[in-house]
């Protein structure tokens, strides 16, 4: 891949993504994929104003290997040094920005249900530090490639050539393949607040999804309830793009208010583990039915996490003829895939997606319907002939989606 093209994309990360002020601080989580890639996000931060920029580099291998081998005890404990950069991250008001490009089964194989334990030991202790940050930072997640993510998506080619169609079509998903991605950001930004704007002036009370596939399924949207998508704001006005690649224009609708069954139409890799051909039931509100040829138990797992894991978050609408589904690639990696297609997610929902969300604490928004869980799992279920109508407060029908695709 030129050298020219990975820089500008760098530029569109730094600047459109994370959006850095001057005098910020950067965190970047990264695997030893593309060290040099790294390199030049961190450059463009700087160029960006940054005051510092700090790298915790990462290697699936390791980490699988101290899920193998360390103690439940030890893996439930956030060491002195992991709370005090939290501390500060919390005080700093850091700009973090997540590179992946780990291979989708790399954590194939470990004990799902003593890191499930670990994880939830752990909740408690970051969650202080979560609120703290939440809405007020910004934050980014893009990718690159991973030798092994490479050959799962591109079995076919030599590790080599694998990598390299890799770069073409992260590129090409992330609208960074261009003379001027940031230019062109600036455009599919405009488009996706447009659409937010439509769907924020009809009312909308419920949201009901079918397809052809069994998908039969009703959520009740939150009154106060807000569509967003592309960029966002922290609560001090700073626009960022959490999300490199997006095509979604997304809600959280009302936890605790959904019924019917979905089926998903993409893998789910969750924890470094996949899990296909799957469906979810809600009765009442509530997961109350999983069913998966593979990874049932990982999934059983995730939506027994806590109390919230079992009810939806978010729902997101994305087109089905969407750049990355047009791409004809199979991601493996929910960064794409929850893009390539509509998708709702599990768990933890979106402030932001509530009217006056900023004058509330993080427990009023929960009041006001907004979910709370320790995750936030999105997974597929967007299909060529998906119908997606819109109910309003006064029982006005809207087509929102007909097959597949955006309706208006």
């Amino acid at each position: 891949m030129k050298t020219a093209q990975l820089k500008k994309y760098a530029k569109l990360i730094a600047k459109m993504g994370l959006n850095v002020k001057k005098g910020q601080s950067v965190f970047i989580q990264a695997g030893l994929d593309q060290p040099e890639f790294v390199a030049m996000v961190v450059e463009e931060c700087y160029k960006a104003g940054a005051k510092a920029v700090y790298v915790d580099w990462s290697y699936q291998p390791v980490g699988k290997l101290n899920a193998v081998y360390r103690s439940l005890e030890t893996l439930s404990e956030l060491s002195p040094w992991e709370k005090a950069k939290w501390e500060y991250k919390a005080s700093d008001l850091s700009c973090r920005l997540f590179i992946e490009s780990e291979d989708p089964d790399g954590m194939a194989g470990i004990d799902q249900e003593k890191m499930s334990k670990a994880r939830r030991a752990q909740y408690p202790q970051l969650k202080p530090f979560r609120d703290a940050i939440e809405n007020r930072h910004q934050w980014c997640i893009a990718a690159v490639p991973g030798k092994a993510w490479a050959k799962k998506v591109f079995p076919e080619l030599s590790e080599k050539k694998a990598v390299e169609k890799m770069w073409k079509v992260i590129l090409y998903t992330a609208r960074a393949d261009g003379k001027n991605p940031v230019k062109d950001w600036k455009e599919h930004n405009a488009d996706l607040e447009k659409r937010c704007n439509y769907l924020n002036s009809l009312g909308l009370n419920y949201l009901e999804y079918k397809s052809s596939n069994g998908t039969d399924f009703r959520v009740e949207l939150n009154e106060d309830g807000l569509f967003c998508g592309g960029d966002e704001k922290t609560l001090k006005g700073r626009v960022f793009n959490p999300n490199i690649p997006s095509e979604e224009v997304f809600t959280s609708p009302k936890a605790g208010a959904a019924e019917g069954i979905v089926y998903a139409t993409k893998p789910l890799s969750y924890q470094g583990q996949l899990i296909e051909n799957f469906s979810v039931r809600f009765t009442n509100g509530r997961v109350s039915e999983v069913k998966a040829e593979k990874g049932e138990e990982l999934l059983k797992q995730m939506v027994s996490m806590d109390e919230g894991a079992a009810m939806l978050g978010e729902c997101a609408l994305i087109p089905y003829d969407s750049p990355i589904n047009n791409s004809g690639v199979l991601f493996y990696n929910t960064l794409f895939d929850e893009n390539a297609s509509c998708h709702l997610a599990l768990g933890h929902g979106f402030n932001e997606c509530l009217k006056g969300y900023e004058n509330y604490t993080n427990e009023q928004c929960k009041e006001h319907g907004v979910n709370d869980s320790m995750i936030h799992v999105d997974f597929m279920i967007g299909s060529k002939d998906m119908s997606i109508v819109g109910v309003t407060k006064d029982g006005e029908r809207v087509q929102i989606f007909k097959d597949g695709n955006w309706a208006f």
